[in-house]
């Protein structure tokens, strides 16, 4: 039962991730990502990763998509523009960029190097860790030791990007 509920949310996220991409209306195109990151959280439950799925609904999903959406309301993005990729030159490099994306996610996924994206620990290790600080310690001591000034940095370059989205749409007094 869990490979088929697998197999639900990989589709569903596969395809809200395609046509967050090919949608030319920016709220559908918000409206998918949304779709995409509730199906990545219902992926995180099937790996028992309950505070992950939880963070992904409650940050990703509620304040970030908000926050784009309310940037997107006051930019009025809902007009239709030309694309930025004029041209055969410009979609080829798109093609290729896209395409060499691919090959090194699959080279990693390949050769199996995913351990070596979690610091080099295998599962054993893993599963020690979370036995006995449990799954809330294992998470925030990384991130509030080691990568304090990071995560720190990101909330301030959300709360410029707010700012300068208000600079933008204000519209100027007659």
């Amino acid at each position: 039962m869990s490979e088929f509920f697998f197999l639900l949310f990989l589709v569903m996220a596969a395809m809200g991730a395609v046509l967050v991409v090919a949608s030319r209306n920016p709220v559908a195109s918000l409206m998918f990502l949304v779709l995409t990151l509730f199906s990545v959280a219902g992926l995180f439950v099937l790996l028992d990763a309950h505070f992950l799925a939880a963070v992904q609904v409650i940050v990703y999903a509620g304040a970030i998509m908000v926050l784009f959406l309310f940037v997107i309301m006051l930019l009025n993005l809902g007009n239709e523009q030309k694309s930025d990729l004029r041209g055969l030159a410009g979609k080829a490099t798109a093609l290729v960029a896209g395409a060499a994306l691919f090959a090194g996610l699959a080279l990693i996924v390949g050769r199996g190097r995913l351990t070596d994206m979690a610091g080099g620990m295998g599962s054993e290790t893993v599963q020690a860790m979370l036995d006995s600080r449990g799954a809330m310690g294992v998470i925030a001591d990384p991130l509030f030791r080691d990568y304090l000034v990071p995560f720190e940095v990101t909330s301030l370059l959300l709360l410029v990007a707010v700012v300068g989205a208000i600079v933008l749409a204000r519209r100027k007094a007659p």
